[in-house]
């Protein structure tokens, strides 16, 4: 269990995570489920993200990471991309801005000459007591990050998606089982839930697949840098499991969607709870 972690600034390192995430670096095991696909993951440095792109590298992808600032934790994730044998491109800069989205992907079409997966996972959160103390610039900065972010990096993806693409955004159990402490957050989650079953109705006719993964409390740096200690140390304990998940307990799901296995799912929000039901 995440007791006695250290705490630490937003948004967070692994490596100064006593207890390490578990992001499948041993274990994951490709079969070629996403052969010559090309991705854009957001936020994927560390925690679901790492996970994710060390999956789809392995399963034949190549990967763009696009993180905000952890250079560390951006480098040793594309070191395991690049491992895996698949290309890995690092873009950091604040999604909060319009022209950085817009560079983003640029920047992932010309690298990886083409995208075929988007996966916005990149998200912002803070603890607050009161909703008093929610600074106003914190409220809007979370939208900017967690959904305004998703819009404008869909629209500048269209012209470079096509028929089978899938777009696959991060949600969360908060979107229907919302934490008060985290309301700016949550209010968020619960956005990216309706975009994603808006989307998804939108761009069925052009053959683009829109899906959200709502993982339940994952362990990643964002815990211990966002969450005060007594939280942190019973981080999970309140699932039917008991437990936290792993970043590579999550994964799994991104790459079901990503996958052509997937070409009949759309407007899906699958579930890694560990068992809290979602309606």
């Amino acid at each position: 269990m995440p007791e006695n972690e250290p705490a630490q600034t937003p948004p967070g390192s692994t490596a100064a995570m006593r207890r390490k995430p578990d992001h499948g670096e041993d274990s994951y095991r490709g079969s070629g489920r996403l052969d010559g696909k090309r991705v854009l993951i957001t936020g994927g440095d560390s925690g679901i993200g790492r996970a994710v792109a060390i999956a789809f590298a392995r399963e034949g992808a190549d990967v763009a990471i696009s993180y905000l600032n952890e250079e560390d934790d951006a480098r040793d994730t594309a070191a395991l991309v690049e491992k895996a044998g698949r290309r890995a491109v690092l873009l950091p800069g604040d999604l909060s801005t319009r022209d950085q989205c817009r560079e983003v992907i640029d920047r992932t079409v010309r690298e990886l000459g083409g995208l075929d997966v988007l996966v916005n996972n990149a998200a912002h959160q803070m603890t607050y007591k009161t909703v008093e103390e929610i600074p106003d610039e914190e409220w809007v900065n979370t939208f900017d990050v967690n959904i305004t972010a998703m819009f404008r990096l869909v629209q500048a993806a269209m012209p470079h998606l096509g028929e089978g693409a899938s777009i696959i955004n991060t949600s969360s159990v908060n979107y229907d089982q919302p934490k008060p402490t985290l309301l700016p957050y949550a209010t968020t989650k619960g956005a990216i839930a309706n975009f994603t079953a808006g989307l998804a109705q939108m761009l069925g006719d052009r053959g683009i697949r829109v899906n959200a993964v709502a993982p339940g409390p994952i362990w990643t740096p964002l815990i211990p840098s966002t969450m005060p200690a007594d939280q942190v140390a019973e981080f999970g304990k309140n699932t039917p499991l008991g437990r936290p998940g792993e970043p590579r307990e999550v994964a799994p799901a991104y790459v079901l969607l990503a996958s052509d296995e997937a070409s009949y799912i759309s407007g899906a929000v699958i579930p890694v709870t560990g068992g809290k039901p979602i309606l």
